[in-house]
């Protein structure tokens, strides 16, 4: 990738990084790490093309999904198996596919983040 096409990269992914926290009614500087980490994960392995923060889109609004499963006390396990195999069903009739290019490290980052959106 040459300097040009990578400078671009990086801004496009900045800047969506910093629309999808302040809709999320947090401005990016304010937002902790661990935080930050997870939307840029979410972000670099297209979670974002189907869900948001704040908001459903093709699939539920991750919010959402925090607040219906963080009481539970699998709730991490069963995200994070949802994330690595797939799903439908739990929010409607448009299938999660697996995330096979997911690590169960990735897996389980994305699913703690998730639950902190409670």
């Amino acid at each position: 990738m040459n300097l040009k096409s990578q400078a671009i990269k990086t801004t496009a992914t900045f800047a969506a990084t910093l629309a999808l926290a302040i809709m999320a009614g947090n401005a990016h500087a304010q937002n902790s790490p661990a935080e930050q980490a997870g939307l840029a994960l979410a972000q670099q392995q297209n979670c974002m093309s189907c869900h948001s923060v704040t908001r459903p889109l093709m699939g539920p609004a991750l919010r959402d999904i925090a607040a219906k499963y963080a009481s539970k006390p699998d709730a991490h396990a069963y995200l994070e198996h949802k994330i690595l195999e797939g799903s439908i069903g739990a929010w409607g009739n448009v299938p999660m596919p697996a995330n096979t290019q997911l690590s169960p490290a990735q897996a389980s980052a994305l699913a703690n983040w998730v639950l902190s959106l409670k």
